[in-house]
């Protein structure tokens, strides 16, 4: 009897393995997605004109009412099966949200200053950071266990960035003080640290929610979050009437005025992927795992920044990529390991088991 409903539900396990790895995969493509076209269009917004550090942080999460559709479907899909009060937010995680949207809204503050001072390949550079601030946040907060494979990984990684920046001071752009270059240097490395304590926050949220975390129950938290991030960074907006100044912003643009509304519209959404990317990545798997997968995306960025802004490629940049795919390698083998020895009676209702 036994040995049946073992043999029935081991289709289930794997079928949960699956969309799991399905969930992981898809939010690391949109993650990949925004954390690439985003910092690139936000550059040029300053590179051509742009001058609201403000606007470049609201953008990040201005597109957080894109989540209302698929919230409304999640709605409409527990209508139909007679599911009543579909709000599934508890007073604890609406006030977490509200906290950790703060902490995004500040966050994007740090980065969008940097990124008016920086090259993108500055600024991914300092960004890639925030994995070590992740894995030691990660440890604290959700006392996350470290493997040999995860701790290869983010030396690995920590180190790639490293080397990037053995040859920065030849990126500095001309006609920028050495003042200035410091002060970006300073505020996007707050931005990592701070983004590397936002993410394990997160994943702490999740566990101390009280209630199974479900696709639907994510989904409202990061409205919520975004919407309270965007709160944050409009009022300094009104304050300083920058909105009022977009009009003349974009009549002045460099790339003309039907350049700068896109440029603005799709920074805005893509920016919100990467958001959403980022929650769903610690929802499907861990926080630690989502700062493994940012810093891999730092020579990507520094390829797009070569390619579409003509920024300087060297040899360092070269080995740092290397660094990280290696690094970004290890770390899967460890989890593809540690997935081949766990028992087949995984918990049905544990939803933050690695893959």
């Amino acid at each position: 009897m036994d040995t049946e409903q073992g043999n029935n539900n081991e289709p289930k396990h794997q079928n949960k393995k699956h969309m799991k790895l399905f969930l992981v995969l898809l939010n690391c493509m949109l993650m990949a997605v925004g954390q690439v076209a985003g910092p690139l269009l936000v550059r040029i917004y300053y590179l051509h004109g742009g001058k609201s550090n403000w606007l470049g942080a609201w953008l990040l999460t201005a597109g957080f009412p894109v989540l209302i559709i698929p919230i409304a479907i999640a709605y409409m899909r527990a209508k139909s099966r007679a599911q009543a009060g579909r709000f599934l937010v508890t007073r604890w995680l609406f006030a977490a949200s509200a906290i950790l949207g703060i902490l995004v809204g500040l966050d994007s503050y740090l980065y969008s200053f940097g990124l008016s001072y920086l090259p993108v390949s500055v600024s991914s550079l300092l960004g890639s950071s925030q994995l070590a601030f992740t894995a030691i946040f990660a440890y604290i907060v959700v006392k996350h266990k470290f493997t040999h494979y995860s701790i290869n990984a983010v030396v690995l990684m920590t180190f790639g960035s490293i080397i990037l920046g053995f040859h920065m001071n030849g990126d500095r752009p001309s006609g920028e003080s050495k003042g200035k270059y410091i002060i970006g240097f300073f505020m996007t490395t707050s931005g990592a640290a701070l983004h590397g304590f936002i993410m394990p926050a997160l994943e702490f949220t999740y566990l101390k929610a009280g209630k199974t975390i479900t696709f639907d129950l994510v989904l409202q938290v990061l409205f919520l979050i975004s919407m309270f991030a965007s709160l944050f960074c409009s009022i300094p907006m009104i304050i300083n009437k920058d909105f009022q100044a977009i009009a003349k912003e974009a009549a002045e643009f460099g790339l003309g005025e039907t350049n700068y509304y896109t440029i603005l519209l799709i920074a805005a959404i893509v920016l919100q992927l990467s958001v959403i990317g980022s929650v769903g990545v610690i929802f499907s798997s861990t926080s630690l795992l989502g700062g493994l997968v940012s810093s891999l995306l730092v020579p990507v960025q520094q390829a797009c920044a070569v390619i579409f802004l003509r920024e300087v490629f060297n040899a360092e940049k070269g080995m740092a990529l290397a660094m990280c795919l290696w690094g970004f390698a290890s770390y899967l083998y460890g989890e593809y390991q540690i997935s081949r020895k766990k028992p087949e009676s995984i918990e049905e209702g544990s939803d933050h088991d690695l893959i």
